[in-house]
């Protein structure tokens, strides 16, 4: 399908972390993006044929968001068991509930996470979840563009079946792709951890695991083996050839600068850390250190909702109250986290910016709105004021998915809901 967005402000990473805006016309060709600067002369613009032409009225073309870690399957669970300690809440209240589940409820409860995740602007997910064939088979019929992980641990899963969904699901479809992963130190055995990491050994592969998240977690690590987790995943070999971690809340210098060192990628989740009370990442030191940051919103059982808006505002208010310092975290590094930070840590590099070649990703953005005006600073206004109800459109690999409040993507909403709400009913 061939677009063409003209009358658009479109928003260009630099490096740095910042972001310039020109004005002009984007043109998607297939699923990449094959021109973008001033309005060229109507006798080039008329050698292409053009399914859609779309006035942008001065609106914003900018990258998707990249949600970059999540459990989408758990829509199920959103508002199910609240108010409770991340412990209490996981052993008492999410795993029972996660044991009822069969393969189809994963098509179905993943196709909601999508509809929401659209709405707000994500153009790719990061899920670590169960029945993996099942998240990907809806993520592939709605045209959204999905990255799992393995959640391997002593309640289920091997080192044999975590190769082969690596191997699978990196071949499965031009929207999915797959990274070594289980689901954290505290809930996986050494022996299984090791298998992991021979994994990593064997394909020089990047690793991505729940790290750090509580301070429990760390504590009771230290107890085992007398190091943090990253110490002791880095230590196995986990960390070799790249990856990250989940949540890296508790970190210590030491944590950081391994990460910074071997090239990782920290995840911070400041909706559901703060929501389980798990506590704030140490966001002014992993910047100052060079580490890269991507934005997730984790589950919608722990979250409740899956909107980077939210986020956004989020990663950066909480760093300024942990420092007490309202000058750390500017807004424009919070946008580059949860746009090419994200691809970063996803292995997205073609789907990271604005540019000629890359991965039509993209959202327009509605500044015709109350929350955006006077326009002193649109980016700074997308992190600190901007909302899901500013997203006009969203388009993954060149299709639009979203537009106007519509859907479109080959799944009847009403039909997502039904079958969601059919799942919850059944559950004891």
């Amino acid at each position: 399908m061939n677009t063409r967005f003209y009358n658009a402000k479109i928003l260009r990473t630099k490096p740095n972390q910042r972001f310039e805006i020109e004005e002009g016309e984007l043109w998607v060709q297939g699923n990449r993006i094959s021109y973008l600067g001033k309005s060229p002369e109507r006798k080039v613009r008329e050698e292409t044929t053009w399914d859609r032409e779309i006035d942008a009225k001065g609106n914003l073309l900018m990258p998707g968001f990249k949600n970059a870690h999540t459990h989408s399957g758990m829509t199920f669970l959103r508002s199910l068991a609240d108010d409770l300690p991340l412990q209490e809440w996981l052993f008492q209240q999410i795993f029972p509930k996660e044991a009822q589940l069969v393969p189809e409820d994963l098509y179905w409860l993943t196709a909601l996470a999508n509809l929401e995740y659209l709405t707000s602007g994500i153009t790719t997910q990061f899920d670590m979840y169960f029945f993996q064939e099942e998240v990907a088979k809806a993520c592939v019929d709605m045209g959204f563009r999905l990255v799992q992980t393995s959640g391997l641990n002593n309640f289920g899963g091997s080192i044999a079946e975590l190769e082969e969904k690596y191997l699978k699901f990196n071949e499965y479809h031009e929207l999915s792709s797959y990274f070594l992963g289980f689901h954290a130190e505290y809930t996986t055995s050494k022996e299984l951890m090791e298998g992991v990491a021979s994994l990593v050994q064997k394909y020089k592969a990047p690793l991505y695991v729940h790290n750090s998240e509580t301070k429990q977690e760390v504590e009771d690590c230290k107890k085992r083996y007398g190091l943090s987790p990253t110490q002791f995943l880095d230590r196995l070999g986990m960390y070799d050839y790249g990856g990250g971690g989940y949540h890296c809340v508790w970190f210590n210098d030491t944590d950081i600068n391994i990460f910074a060192h071997k090239g990782l990628s920290a995840v911070t989740n400041p909706g559901s850390n703060a929501k389980l009370a798990s506590g704030i990442a140490p966001i002014k030191k992993m910047l100052k250190a060079g580490v890269n940051i991507a934005i997730g919103t984790d589950g919608p059982a722990s979250n409740n909702c899956l909107d980077m808006w939210k986020e956004m505002f989020l990663v950066s208010s909480l760093a300024k109250l942990k420092d007490m310092d309202a000058a750390v975290v500017d807004g424009e590094q919070v946008l580059y986290m949860a746009t090419a930070g994200g691809a970063k840590a996803m292995g997205l590099g073609e789907a990271d910016c604005l540019e000629i070649g890359k991965l039509a990703d993209l959202i327009l953005i509605d500044l015709n709105q109350p929350n955006m005006q006077p326009i002193n600073h649109i980016t700074k206004n997308l992190v600190y004021s901007g909302s899901k109800q500013n997203v006009k459109l969203t388009m993954v690999n060149g299709k639009i998915l979203y537009e106007e409040n519509r859907f479109f993507t080959n799944l009847d909403p009403a039909e997502i809901y039904r079958k969601a709400n059919e799942i919850v009913k059944r559950m004891k």
